[in-house]
């Protein structure tokens, strides 16, 4: 399509008072709208009086000059002021002696805007150029027109800011390239922080994008993973919500372990072959949970738990030689647990039990040492029957 922006008089004065035919509709709409609005003859049972007509006429104008351009824009957006800087300011290299055309701090003062501004519009006319959509700056003169690309191209060209230059920015428009989306969408997002803590604080959409985001990138910022581990430890809500968490977590596995690999974990600390029976149920659960969303899965992952532990129990007791092998293994642990916490207290030269003691130590160790004895009893005469 050809930008054309130049007015051009109409044929008749019903010509002036009717919206460019190539301006969108809601442009037609306003025009005709303002029509309607304006004095005229017959409108008011008067007719304009003698000397306003010119007046009207040229302000009618005016209204279908800004409609044209209007629609031009529309069609175009900013590959219209795109070309008059590609036509209009000599490219580098090239003196003033060599062309016509303006620098760009020439042309921003003339237009009353900042030369990064021009420059701007400079180095997305560029890239499209080298992208084939539009002529090179050397090919253009001053006033020339040519087809324009659609408007919503020009968003892939132009970047509005000038932060987009700074190594932040090309990073941030790296990143919004390889999510498909917008480079200037992003940079407006990094640059206005505040409006991004209100989404996040609004939306519950957005939350959870910003959610994802973030575990995207705590896996490659070890410094943001202490960052949050420390925000966490801090906050008692979120410590319990991760405590909850871990232990859904740990319960799902527990059932993964026995319906992926056929094995369970007794409640004394034996890893036995899981009956086919207890195998199917431990399945049945985790088919059930994996079609859950995250959130829902933990009440149900206590249910699976629960069922399944049941099971592994009544699994034991079933088999005399596992029972008594289980009984054996948690004896066994329950006497080493005991081993260690004793062997922890501290019974050196450096210990004044004058200044620690208390009755009920005594009584305790009494207690402690009659159920002692009463075991060693009881293990010694069953050697002797073994």
């Amino acid at each position: 399509m050809t930008a054309v922006i130049a007015p051009s008089a109409p044929a008749d004065p019903s010509a002036a008072s009717a919206p460019a035919t190539d301006a969108p509709q809601d442009v037609r709409d306003d025009v005709q709208e303002t029509a309607r609005t304006a004095p005229e003859a017959g409108r008011d049972g008067t007719a304009p009086e003698a000397g306003q007509d010119g007046a009207y006429e040229a302000a009618r104008e005016l209204v279908a000059r800004d409609a044209r351009e209007f629609g031009v824009y529309a069609r175009t957006g900013g590959w219209t002021f795109g070309l008059k800087v590609a036509r209009s300011v000599r490219p580098g290299g090239q003196s003033a002696a060599q062309t016509p055309k303006a620098s760009a701090k020439e042309f921003g003062e003339l237009a009353g805007c900042s030369a990064e501004r021009v420059m701007r519009f400079y180095k997305a006319w560029d890239r499209a150029a080298d992208d084939g959509l539009v002529p090179h700056f050397e090919e253009l003169e001053p006033g020339q027109e040519v087809e324009l690309p659609d408007a919503d191209v020009w968003l892939t060209y132009y970047v509005p800011r000038s932060s987009a230059s700074s190594a932040r920015g090309t990073a941030i428009m790296a990143a919004a390239e390889a999510e498909g989306i917008r480079p200037t969408k992003a940079l407006e997002v990094a640059e206005n922080p505040t409006a991004l803590r209100a989404a996040i604080l609004a939306d519950p959409s957005t939350a959870q994008a910003a959610r994802h985001a973030l575990l995207d990138r705590i896996k490659e910022d070890p410094v943001l993973q202490v960052d949050l581990a420390r925000d966490i430890a801090r906050t008692d809500d979120l410590k319990k919500a991760v405590a909850g968490e871990a232990r859904a977590a740990d319960r799902i596995e527990y059932v993964r372990k026995i319906a992926e690999e056929g094995q369970v974990r007794t409640p004394a600390g034996q890893t036995i072959d899981a009956p086919a029976e207890l195998r199917e149920e431990a399945e049945r659960h985790l088919s059930l949970i994996d079609e859950l969303e995250p959130e829902e899965a933990g009440e149900w992952a206590s249910e699976a738990y629960d069922t399944v532990k049941t099971l592994v129990a009544e699994t034991v007791e079933a088999d005399p030689e596992l029972r008594v092998q289980e009984r054996r293994t948690k004896f066994y642990s329950s006497l080493q647990k005991a081993t260690k916490v004793f062997e922890e207290l501290t019974l050196d030269d450096a210990v004044d039990f004058g200044d620690i003691y208390e009755d009920d130590m005594v009584q305790r160790l009494e207690e402690l040492q009659e159920a002692i004895g009463t075991c060693l009893t009881a293990l010694r005469k069953a050697s002797q029957t073994a």
